[in-house]
């Protein structure tokens, strides 16, 4: 039977379960339609608010390299050099809301059979704040969109009722969930922080509260470097630097385990994974753990800005895969979606060596040994 790539997830069909996340790729109708006409599954909008933000001066999004020359990571081109990863301080959609309105409903006229998902992002601090959360809702609604994005993961907002710093919060998780769920008809997927100890602590919250599927990892708080010749931070704005965002191919075991964190608790739980995802071999990963669709950024932007060799990449590796494990019965996600999440067990229940005993790093029980055999 010919490999499957389609899928069903918070209730709505996918020709593939790949997706560009909410980024720089997907800040304008242009490359959204692109991203489309690539093969894209699935696109999730740069985060739209109601006001309008002005980003920093000069660059917004910088790209780390590792040498195999030197041990040193930097943002300076590099001979030699490998992606480590991305870093960026660019806040939503410098766009208003009433200038993405038309733009979405323009690209479901022309993509009706792709998912198009807003995220959308207020703060929390009062019932107006919420309001306007209820207001993004409905307005991207009734242009067409197929799901919403909650944003309560960017780590780079000042104001503490916005952004990561509600992903960090239970209480606010689920006072926000709670006033789009009231408000929505379509899916509401939470975009949550991994800068958390225990991110299914966050996720239970946001289920609690009616969440139709968990998004994870945004990136994860971070500096740039700092330049050993001139003791200057690599990326600033007149010698002044904030935090961001760390993404791309260093945060991959990391965005894993925070998956992990919240697909071992919530095994029917929905879950889009996101980090360090730039063809199959990575991709599967996450499914294997739980995730029924999966997004990419940084890979993205360094391919003409929308990805077209690497949803190509994608999507051949999935089929390749399919095919290849055709004979254990897989046409399709589901039939392997999930499998490896079992083996992710506590450390102390991982097997030691025979003629050593271990007691979980608490004193051995007290007692009487236990008799010998034979005697």
């Amino acid at each position: 039977m010919a490999a499957n790539l389609s899928t069903r997830f918070t209730g709505i069909s996918f020709e593939n379960p790949f997706l560009l996340a909410s980024a720089p790729p997907t800040e304008s109708d242009s490359n959204i339609m692109r991203a489309f006409e690539a093969g894209w599954g699935g696109v999730v909008v740069k985060t739209i608010g109601m006001h309008p933000v002005i980003n920093v001066k000069g660059p917004k999004t910088k790209f780390l390299r590792a040498s195999h020359d030197s041990a040193r990571v930097s943002m300076e081109k590099q001979p030699n050099a490998t992606l480590h990863s991305s870093w960026n301080w660019e806040l939503i959609s410098d766009k208003p809301l009433d200038w993405w309105l038309p733009r979405l409903r323009r690209i479901k006229n022309a993509f009706p059979h792709k998912v198009l998902v807003a995220s959308i992002m207020a703060g929390s601090a009062d019932e107006r704040e919420l309001s306007h959360w209820r207001e993004l809702a409905t307005s991207c609604e009734a242009q067409g969109v197929d799901a919403l994005e909650l944003n309560l993961s960017c780590p780079h907002m000042d104001r503490v009722d916005m952004g990561s710093n509600i992903g960090k919060n239970v209480q606010l998780i689920e006072t926000v969930v709670r006033a789009v769920k009231d408000a929505a008809k379509k899916p509401v997927w939470v975009k949550l922080t991994p800068t958390t100890t225990n991110i299914a602590k966050e996720a239970e919250a946001a289920f609690r509260a009616g969440a139709d599927a968990i998004t994870s990892s945004n990136t994860f708080t971070s500096l740039p470097p700092i330049d050993p010749a001139t003791l200057e931070f690599e990326c600033n704005v007149e010698g002044q630097v904030s935090y961001g965002g760390l993404g791309g191919p260093a945060i991959f075991p990391l965005s894993l385990a925070k998956v992990a964190q919240m697909t071992t608790a919530f095994p029917t739980g929905s879950f889009s994974g996101i980090g360090g995802i730039s063809d199959f071999t990575q991709a599967v990963a996450y499914f294997l753990l739980g995730c029924g669709t999966v997004q990419v950024c940084t890979a993205a932007m360094l391919d003409h800005a929308i990805g077209p060799n690497v949803i190509k990449a994608l999507t051949s590796g999935m089929a390749q895969f399919l095919d290849a494990h055709a004979a254990d019965g897989w046409t399709c996600l589901d039939d392997f979606r999930g499998i490896r999440r079992e083996r992710i067990v506590a450390h102390s229940d991982i097997k030691r060596p025979e003629e050593k005993e271990y007691f979980g790093g608490k004193d051995a029980p007290e007692g009487y040994a236990p008799h010998a055999a034979g005697l």
